[in-house]
C-alpha cells in the first residue's frame, strides 16, 4: 500500500498545493505537472466547501480556523456557481494534450472529464434542489438530517477552539434550514413536490429531531461527551454547553418548527404518484441519472429485465438452500419470511442484545481479517470502528451504513449499526451487512482509495456510485467463496437474500420511475421476493422514490467486476492471481465501470503479452500455444 502520510502530512501538503494554487492562477495561470492541476481543483474545492473539510478532515490548518463554523451557501447561485466552476475545470483539463500524458494521467483525465460532465448535466433540470438534489426536504438524505449527521460523527472536537466552532455551527444550522425551507417552497411553486407520504415521513423525522429537551438534544449530549474527555476549565466548560443549549433551544428548534409548518403546508398540493415521470422532463431526468449511477448506456427497459431475470436466478438458488433445511413449502419470499420471524435468530430487544448484536459485529470482522491475506495484497491501514448509529435517525435507516474515515486517519472508519429494533436483523442476516459495509467491502475499497499517496487528491476526493456499492456486493460473494459462509447454510442464505433485495431494486426502480408503477405496488413485489418485513420494504422502496436510479448502481457494479474476473481466468488461465486482480480494481481508485473495464482487460493483455515475451527462445522465435 502506498504510504498514507506524504512528506508533510496530507493537511500540511494540501495547505501547500492550495497556497500554490494562488501563486500559479495570479502568476503563471497552469500548473507545469497535470497531477498538479487536479490537486489545484481539489484545493479549490476544499477551500469553498466547509462541510467537505470536515468531511475529510483535510485543510484542518489555524488560517482556515476562522471559517470553522461555517455550513456553507445553500442557494441557487451557489449551484450556478459551482456549474461555472466545473465547466472552467473542464476547459483547464482539455487544455493539456491528452496524447502527451502518462497512462495514469490519461485514466485520472477521463476520470474526472466524466464525473465533471455526469455533474453539469443536472443543469438541464433547473427544479432540482439547490444542490442538484431531487427534493430539497426528504426523510433519508435531505440537508436538514445529513447535516446535523454530519457534525455528530466527522465534526472534531479536540480542543476549546474546536468547541467554539462547533457551537458556531449549531448556530449557523438555523439558518441553513431557513435557505432549505426556502428552496422547498421555490421548487413547490414550480411543481416538484415529493409524494404525500415522502412529506409526512419528512415532518415525521423532523418531529422527533425536536422531541427532545435541548440539553437532552444529540448534538447538545455529543458536545458535553466529547468536552467530558478534555482538560477544560470547569465553568469554561459550562459555558460551552450553555451556549450550546442555547443554541439548539432558540435558532435550531424554531428554525426544524418553520421546516415542518412549511411541508405540512404542500401536503394539499402533494400527489402520491412515486414516480419521476409525473415531473417536467422526469423521463430525461431519470435517464441521465441512470447513466451516472451505473455509469452506462443501460435504458430502464434494459435494467427493468435485467432484474427481473436476476431474481428468477438467485430464486432458484435459495430454494435449493431451503429445501436442504426442509423448508419446502411455499414460496421463497413466504419461506424467507418465516425465518425471518423465527425467534432464535434474534437477539434480544434490549441493552444487553443490543450490546450482544455490536459484539457480534466485532467478531464477524476479526474473522474475515484473518482470510484477507490469501486474497489481498494491501490491505487498510485505518482501523474501522464499530458502534450505533445516532438513534434520532434509526427509524428511517436500514440496518446499517458506512462512515469513511478522515484523510489523514485522526477519524477511524465507522460501521454504524441499526439497533432500534435489534429483531429487525436476525443473527443470520449480519455476516453479510457487516462485510458490504465494513471488510472487505466498503471500509476496505474506501481506505485503500483514500490512502493512495499515487493518485491525485482529487481522484481520491471522487465518488462513483456504481463501482463503490458494485464493489461492497462483490465483497459479499466473495465473503462466501473465500469459506465464510462455510457450514453455515443459513448465513448464506442471508447472503442470497441480501443479493435478491439489490436484483428486486432494479426491477423496482425501473418500475416506479419509468413504467409508472405505484409505491404499494412495488412494497408488495419487493416484499414477495425478499421475504423482508413490510415496514423494511416500505422504508426501502421510499428511499429509491427519493434518489432515481441510485439503487440500480449495485447490482451492475457487480456485474461488471464478476465479468472482468471471469475474463481474466479464461485468458490468463493458470497465471490468474485473485490478489493481482483485486490490486487492479482497488489500487486505482474509483471510475466509472467503461473505464474500469478497459483498464482491468488491458492489465489482462499486459499479462498475456508478457507470458508470450517469457516463452521467447534464445533464437528469438516466439513459441506459440494454441488455446482450447
Amino acid at each position: 500500500m502506498h504510504g498514507f502520510r506524504l512528506g508533510l502530512g496530507i493537511s500540511a501538503a494540501v495547505a501547500f498545493v492550495t497556497l500554490g494554487y494562488f501563486a500559479y492562477s495570479t502568476l503563471l495561470g497552469t500548473p507545469i505537472w497535470f497531477n498538479g492541476l487536479l490537486d489545484r481543483q481539489a484545493a479549490v474545492m476544499l477551500v469553498q466547501q466547509p462541510l467537505l473539510r470536515t468531511q475529510t478532515g483535510i485543510l484542518n490548518v489555524s488560517w482556515l480556523q476562522s471559517s470553522s463554523g461555517d455550513l456553507g451557501s445553500y442557494s441557487l447561485e451557489a449551484r450556478q456557481a459551482e456549474f461555472d466552476q466545473l465547466r472552467k475545470f473542464q476547459a483547464e483539463i482539455r487544455h493539456w494534450d491528452r496524447s502527451k500524458l502518462l497512462p495514469m494521467e490519461q485514466l485520472s483525465r477521463d476520470i474526472v472529464l466524466w464525473n465533471y460532465g455526469r455533474k453539469l448535466a443536472n443543469e438541464k433540470y433547473p427544479w432540482l434542489g439547490a444542490q442538484s438534489q431531487l427534493y430539497a426536504v426528504n426523510p433519508v438524505f435531505g440537508v436538514q438530517k445529513e447535516v446535523p449527521a454530519l457534525l455528530l460523527l466527522d465534526q472534531a472536537i479536540s480542543d476549546e477552539t474546536s468547541a467554539q466552532g462547533y457551537i458556531d455551527r449549531l448556530k449557523a444550522l438555523g439558518p441553513l434550514l431557513d435557505a432549505v425551507r426556502a428552496d422547498a417552497m421555490r421548487q413547490a411553486g414550480e411543481g416538484v413536490i415529493p409524494p404525500d407520504f415522502i412529506v409526512e415521513e419528512s415532518i415525521a423525522e423532523m418531529s422527533r429531531m425536536v422531541q427532545p429537551a435541548t440539553e437532552n438534544n444529540p448534538l447538545v449530549r455529543n458536545l458535553s461527551d466529547k468536552t467530558a474527555k478534555l482538560k477544560l476549565n470547569p465553568s469554561r466548560r459550562a459555558k460551552l454547553l450553555a451556549e450550546a443549549n442555547a443554541a439548539v433551544r432558540d435558532i435550531i428548534y424554531p428554525a426544524y418548527f418553520r421546516l415542518i409548518a412549511q411541508q405540512r403546508a404542500v401536503i394539499p398540493q402533494a400527489g402520491h404518484e412515486a414516480g419521476v415521470w409525473r415531473l417536467k422532463d422526469g423521463g430525461s431526468y431519470y435517464a441521465d441519472q441512470l447513466k451516472y449511477l451505473t455509469s452506462t448506456d443501460m435504458t430502464p427497459d434494459e435494467i427493468h429485465e435485467y432484474g427481473l431475470e436476476e431474481v428468477a436466478r438467485i430464486s432458484r438458488q435459495m430454494d435449493v438452500i431451503l429445501k436442504s433445511l426442509s423448508r419446502n413449502e411455499g414460496s421463497v419470499g413466504a419461506r424467507m419470511a418465516e425465518l425471518m420471524s423465527d425467534p432464535r435468530f434474534a437477539y434480544s430487544n434490549t441493552e444487553a442484545g443490543r450490546s450482544q448484536m455490536l459484539n457480534r459485529y466485532k467478531e464477524i470482522m476479526d474473522q474475515v481479517r484473518s482470510k484477507l491475506p490469501g486474497y489481498f495484497s494491501e490491505k487498510s491501514a485505518m482501523s474501522l470502528d464499530i458502534t450505533r448509529m445516532p438513534a434520532s435517525g434509526e427509524n428511517d435507516l436500514a440496518g446499517a451504513y458506512y462512515n469513511p474515515p478522515s484523510y489523514d486517519g485522526k477519524r477511524p472508519g465507522i460501521f454504524l449499526a441499526n439497533l432500534n429494533d435489534v429483531a429487525k436483523t436476525p443473527m443470520w442476516a449480519m455476516p453479510t451487512l457487516a462485510y458490504h459495509e465494513g471488510i472487505p467491502g466498503h471500509h476496505l475499497q474506501t481506505s485503500i482509495a483514500i490512502g493512495n499517496g499515487g493518485l491525485p487528491l482529487l481522484r481520491r476526493m471522487q465518488s462513483v456510485p456504481a463501482y463503490e456499492e458494485g464493489w461492497a456486493l462483490y465483497a459479499e460473494q466473495l465473503a462466501g467463496e473465500i469459506g465464510l459462509y462455510e457450514k453455515d447454510p443459513f448465513g448464506n442464505l442471508g447472503r442470497l437474500q441480501a443479493e435478491m433485495l439489490r436484483a428486486a431494486r432494479l426491477v423496482v426502480d425501473t418500475g416506479m420511475h419509468a413504467k409508472y408503477w405505484s409505491r404499494e405496488q412495488a412494497i408488495q413485489y419487493m416484499q414477495s421476493v425478499t421475504g423482508m418485513a413490510p415496514s423494511d420494504v416500505s422504508m426501502e422502496v421510499d428511499r429509491y422514490i427519493i434518489w432515481p436510479g441510485q439503487a440500480c448502481s449495485y447490482m451492475i457494479g457487480m456485474k461488471v467486476i464478476l465479468n472482468l474476473r471471469e475474463k481474466a481466468i479464461s485468458e490468463l488461465g493458470p497465471r490468474f492471481d485473485i490478489r493481482e486482480f483485486h490490486s487492479q480494481i482497488l489500487d486505482n481508485g474509483e471510475m466509472p465501470l467503461w473505464l474500469l473495464q478497459s483498464n482491468v482487460e488491458s492489465w489482462i493483455t499486459e499479462k498475456e503479452d508478457a507470458a508470450i515475451r517469457a516463452r521467447t527462445t534464445s533464437e528469438g522465435r516466439t513459441i506459440i500455444t494454441i488455446r482450447p
